[in-house]
This record gives C-alpha cells, structure tokens and sequence, in this order.
C-alpha cells in the first residue's frame, strides 16, 4: 500500500500531546491523518488533516469514525473495545489489536496476565469494592503498607495511593483496585518495545525514571540507566518476554522495578508511545513516535538506539495555579545548548498537569543530568492570574 502522499487514510483515537507528537511524523511523510478526541481543544487539532470531537468510550462514535479510515491506531487506552473490535472483523487494520488491549487496559486483568504468563510482578489481591479491601486488611490478609490502584481510568498518578495507615484508605473511590506489595526497588525502569506485523522486533536501551515524591508523576527520564549492564540486559529480555506475550503491534512501553537485589518486576505496560520514551525525540536515531508509525504501517523499524545522552524533565502545572497557562523563564533555558522545550498545547494549567516537557542532550550523563535540574529550577508553568 502507498501511505505516501496518497488516498491512504490512518486514524488516531485521542488527541493529546501524544497524538500531537505522533502527527509531528506523518507530516514528516506526509500521511494524510484522521483525530477523534472528546475535547474541541484537542493538542493534535493544529496538526490533522481532519478532526473530530466525539466521545471515546462511545460505540458508535468510534465505529462510524474507524469505517472512514484504513489502518488505526491510539494514544490513550481508553477506547471502546466492543467497536474496535467489530472494526477489525470488517477489515480495518487496529493496531494494538483489540484483544492485546484488552489485557492491558483493566489493571487487574494485567495483573493477572503476569501471573498466568510467568512473568515477575509484585504480588497482589484483587478487590471488587474498597469496604471488600478493607475487610481484608481487618483480617491481617494484607499488609499495612502497600500499594493501593484503581484498576480501570487511573493516569499520570491519579488512581494510585500508597496505603500507610488505616485512614489512607477512608477515602478511596469505590471501584474495583488492586492492592500490591510494595517492593524495596533500587531503582524504576522502562523498556520501550518496538514490533511490526511481519514480526521484527526492537527494543531501546533501559531508562531510569525518577518520580516526584508527592504527585506519583516522572519527573526526570534518564538514557540510559544508570544500572549495571547484567541488569539491563535482563530488563531488555523481560521486556521482550513481555511483548512475545501480549502479541503486540507498534510501541509497548514496559514499566519495571529493580529490587534490591537486582531482581526486574514488571509493574505496568502502555500500548502506545509513552512518557518514558520522550527523550528518544532528540536523543535517538529513531524516535519512538516514528517507530510507531513505522509498525503499525509495517514498514522497516529505525535503529532504536542513542546518539547521545538524554535527559527528560516534564513540565507540569506549578502547584497554587489554575487558568490560562504561562511559561515563566522559557526564553532563558532556549539560550542553553542542547535544551529542547516541547509544550503540548494546553491552554489551561492546573496543578500537575502535564503541559509539556524539556529533552537535554550532552555527550556526558552528569552533565545532561545537572542541567536538567537546572531547567526544572528555572522554568515555572503558572497561570497569569
């Protein structure tokens, strides 16, 4: 087929900053591109051929928009699977598939998948209500502390609560969670996987994310981890395990601790370009939105591997600050070398909310390392009010 500067239509469900980064790519190759999103102020509005506000979840929304275009793909896992599903069986090309989304998109079916697949995870219970979890915390079935997840509708942190204490839990939502061990990790980690129909897989090299304490958000993206080579080489090979399993196409982002004693747990994946892989936009041969692209095209991957070190620090709504978003001190780290602000287009800020982030490329890690800090200290996304 010519995706080439054709009739060739290929749709994206979401159209976030995700979205917006993919598309950057196949203006690239001048893909002609087809967006539904729930909000008319979508970030990938700007940068589609055609775009649509509809709601995600809806069956016939998604279906009616899936019969208009040839290959689909999406930035978010919350999607219809019912239409995707009925898509597929009419001959559109969805890619991840419907039934690997299906083990991915409830955690504890995730979670699950692990345990039947043989592949190492933290242990679990899985509860249909809070009042169920805590019954099971009054019987000493489970032990304070631990970590408690939503298993469906949680992002960027939110539907996750380390449980300390009784009273954590007095205000959970009731809905189905899980509730984890917690694991003493040296170390997060994430391996994105990169994997074509015809079956050519490839991985990039392990990453080291630091989280902020309070927001349960990455705050820096590390390439490559600071982690012995044993342990990478086995965080590559797990993650591979991982995506043999699931059977997928296009990017799965496999998101793993290193224990103590330098064990690899997987926590979670995403089935779509991620967080994680940021970076790879400046510090990769391929980044991971081209090799997306490339997969669910089944076209040749992109080498995976680094030019340089690379830093990611993500922007996020300073706390106190709600309304029309203002970058303070953006134009002083664009004076840095090897700085790259991206903001996603968001018009509103709130308090940790996602408004874009900032790669730093140096050939020395501690390098890129300090001036990241430098650039989380000295940009501030506030509101003018």
């Amino acid at each position: 087929m010519n995706y080439f500067s054709s009739d060739f239509k290929l749709g994206i469900l979401g159209g976030g900053q995700l979205g917006k980064m993919l598309l950057s790519d196949t203006r690239k190759f001048d893909i002609q591109t087809y967006v539904l999103d729930p909000s008319d102020e979508a970030p990938s509005k700007i940068a589609c051929n055609k775009f649509f506000q509809g709601d995600l979840m809806d069956y016939e929304t998604v279906y009616n928009f899936g019969k208009q275009i040839d290959v689909l793909t999406f930035e978010i896992e919350l999607v219809n699977l019912e239409a995707l599903t009925q898509l597929e069986n009419e001959g559109v090309k969805v890619y991840p598939s419907p039934k690997t989304l299906k083990g991915i998109q409830n955690k504890g079916v995730q979670k699950d998948f692990y345990t039947q697949s043989n592949i190492p995870t933290a242990a679990y219970l899985r509860f249909d209500s809070p009042e169920h979890l805590q019954k099971s915390v009054g019987n000493n079935e489970i032990t304070i502390p631990f970590v408690w997840k939503c298993t469906e509708f949680g992002y960027d942190g939110n539907g996750v609560k380390v449980i300390r204490q009784i009273s954590d839990m007095d205000d959970l939502p009731n809905v189905e969670c899980i509730a984890e061990t917690m694991i003493p990790f040296k170390n997060e980690l994430a391996v994105i996987v990169c994997r074509n129909p015809s079956g050519e897989i490839k991985t990039y090299p392990v990453v080291e994310m630091e989280f902020h304490p309070e927001a349960n958000q990455v705050e820096y993206v590390i390439c490559p981890a600071r982690i012995d080579e044993k342990v990478a080489e086995k965080a590559r090979a797990i993650a591979l395990n991982v995506s043999e399993k699931f059977n997928h196409v296009g990017l799965l982002a496999v998101e793993m601790f290193q224990t103590s004693d330098d064990e690899v747990l997987v926590n979670e994946v995403a089935p779509r370009p991620h967080n994680s892989g940021h970076y790879s936009i400046e510090a990769s041969y391929t980044s991971q939105f081209e090799n997306h692209l490339r997969a669910i095209l089944d076209l040749p991957l992109g080498n995976t591997e680094s030019k340089v070190a690379g830093v990611m620090v993500n922007l996020v709504g300073a706390e106190g600050f709600s309304g029309d978003v203002v970058y303070e001190n953006i134009e002083t780290i664009l004076g840095w070398d090897g700085v790259t602000p991206h903001i996603y287009g968001k018009k509103q800020t709130r308090p940790f909310r996602k408004m874009g982030h900032v790669t730093i490329v140096n050939e020395d890690m501690q390098e890129a390392r300090r001036i990241a800090e430098e650039v989380k200290n000295t940009i501030k996304v506030i509101s003018n009010q």
